[in-house]
């Protein structure tokens, strides 16, 4: 399979899988049938005005022409109108067959032109509300978590991976809309999966292995990625994220076409290029943040280039140092926080980067992520080669409300996440195990105890490095792998039996890989998979 490859800064281009070239994109199941339950969508405009992105030439305002592209647009990621309800039983709504599932859609000036199987053919219709908008995807319709029991497997991407030797990945996120999932692998490509159709419908026995429809080679090992955090494929101009990359500038892809639209070019006291180590969006989207050694820079999103605002987090050898590794933004307050290799979390201030609190030295290793809770309240920090996620109360800076136990011997970063309520928290370990701990067990006075998971289940032999859980639906995302060392051998040597035994070890271990994308549903089962459970939780712990 070859890759048409765009335009890039980095040399590594963008790729694009020609396979899937003509293939018509994925679209979500059509509306469900009247009566409750029945989503449709709201302020969704056909097509926006594309963000200003003009750099030198690089990603200037595009326009989709009548025809252009249309027999080269990849599989694009699927809009989640018509998300399945859930039923006051608790189970899901099988979705209508027909629709414009399918269908392919075109953004023509302020309309969108549907086609299928290359013909055209009328819009489907819409359930708008009386002001002529649409209820936006999943609000009021997020079905629950339920961890009971082990999540069942369903799919996932596992050829992907096996060109290339020791191509272990190093996570997986979900699309904030929750149309895709976005991959980093030891490639330094970056790939966009579909969510498969027959998830909607349960039926779950035809499921195929997944494929990337976007593929985005970067040219060197990538530091950091992230989405766009208002990106919605019902408007292709918020489909994008951002990565970094040694040597290499900041760029932003299109995450319909996989083409670099916009490049940011952090430089250093020396006026030479210098690549961020970490990235992360402000929520609005306005801003892009990015961490360097003792220094955060800020980008603002509409204006690419060289043009940024340094915040050092080092002033008077007061603050905080090393480099700055991880970035999480609080969902309440104009409030910040700032991961390091030194082992701290500092709190900063948004409008000008002041250093609000250090949190005490806790950690073992760097810290490699965080996260706030919902509320705002707490901030969840986990750290390289450290067994322990901690739990922050930001009332009471300094304070560890409780620590949650993971088997962390890596240096790579080992991903956690949190349900939209803030209540699971999940994160694999190195011996490829997924613990989920319910946050709402802690005691509410909290003495630092360690808390308990709610349940373990073995998801791969190797490193799960990333989880991700779905915006609205019970989706969990793992990714697995880790750079695998020779096993200890006899010394080299040019004997035969020496060689003999060498080639030995180097098989041995080759069979020791697993590097996959999996897709688990973590949330009630039809009828008809309850049947099968029991087979579905054995493969869960295969």
């Amino acid at each position: 399979m070859s890759d048409s490859v765009g335009g890039g800064e980095s040399g590594g281009g963008a790729g694009q899988d020609s396979e899937a070239d003509n293939e018509p994109p994925q679209q979500p199941p059509p509306l469900l049938p009247g009566g409750a339950g029945e989503i449709s969508e709201e302020g969704a405009s056909p097509s926006a005005k594309r963000l200003r992105m003009s750099e030198e030439g690089v990603g200037q305002d595009q326009v989709v022409e009548p025809g252009q592209r249309h027999e080269e647009t990849p599989t694009q990621p699927s809009s989640l109108q018509g998300m399945p309800a859930q039923t006051a039983e608790g189970d899901l709504l099988q979705c209508e067959e027909g629709g414009h599932s399918g269908k392919e859609v075109v953004v023509i000036g302020e309309e969108e032109e549907y086609h299928q199987n290359g013909e055209e053919g009328p819009k489907p219709e819409e359930e708008h509300n009386g002001d002529g908008s649409a209820e936006s995807p999943g609000d009021g319709q997020q079905l629950s978590l339920d961890f009971t029991q082990n999540p069942q497997m369903l799919t996932g991407s596992w050829t992907e991976y096996s060109n290339l030797p020791e191509n272990y990945l190093k996570g997986c996120k979900w699309a904030p809309d929750g149309s895709c999932i976005l991959t980093n692998s030891a490639d330094n490509v970056l790939r966009v999966y579909n969510i498969p159709p027959e998830i909607y419908s349960y039926n779950w026995d035809l499921l195929p292995e997944m494929s990337p429809v976007l593929r985005m080679a970067e040219g060197d090992t990538i530091y950091d990625y992230c989405w766009y955090p208002k990106m919605n494929s019902l408007e292709p101009d918020t489909c994008f994220l951002a990565s970094s990359s040694r040597d290499n500038p900041v760029h932003v892809w299109d995450a319909f076409y996989g083409e670099v639209r916009a490049s940011f070019r952090p430089y250093n006291h020396l006026d030479e290029l210098t690549a961020a180590h970490s990235l992360c969006f402000s929520p609005d989207g306005a801003q892009l943040y990015c961490g360097f050694d003792k220094m955060v820079r800020v980008f603002h999103t509409e204006r690419p280039g060289r043009d940024c605002e340094e915040r050092p987090t080092i002033v008077k050898k007061q603050g905080q140092s090393g480099i700055i590794s991880c970035f999480g933004f609080s969902p309440c307050q104009s409030v910040y926080a700032c991961g390091s290799y030194s082992r701290c979390a500092g709190l900063y201030s948004c409008q000008d980067g002041t250093l609000l609190a250090l949190l005490p030295t806790r950690h073992h290793g760097g810290l490699t992520h965080l996260l706030f809770s919902p509320d705002g309240n707490y901030l969840y920090t986990g750290g390289r080669k450290d067994p322990e996620i901690l739990c922050w109360d930001l009332r009471e800076p300094g304070r560890v409300v409780f620590s949650l136990k993971r088997n962390v011997a890596t240096n790579q970063r080992i991903y956690f996440d949190l349900d939209q309520s803030g209540r699971y928290l999940l994160s694999g370990d190195t011996e490829g195990v997924v613990s989920v701990w319910d946050t709402h067990t802690a005691p509410p006075d909290g003495n630092e105890e360690l808390l308990q998971p709610q349940l373990r289940f073995q998801a791969y032999w190797d490193c799960t490095n990333g989880v991700s859980i779905h915006p609205f639906m019970p989706l969990l995302a793992t990714s697995s792998g880790q750079r695998q060392f020779p096993w200890p051998g006899d010394s080299e040597g040019d004997s035969a039996s020496d060689t003999e035994g060498s080639g030995a070890v180097m098989s041995q271990q080759d069979t020791r890989q697993d590097n996959v994308l999996t897709l688990w549903w973590a949330g009630p089962l039809s009828p008809a998979a309850e049947g099968s459970q029991d087979q579905s939780t054995t493969a869960a712990e295969a």
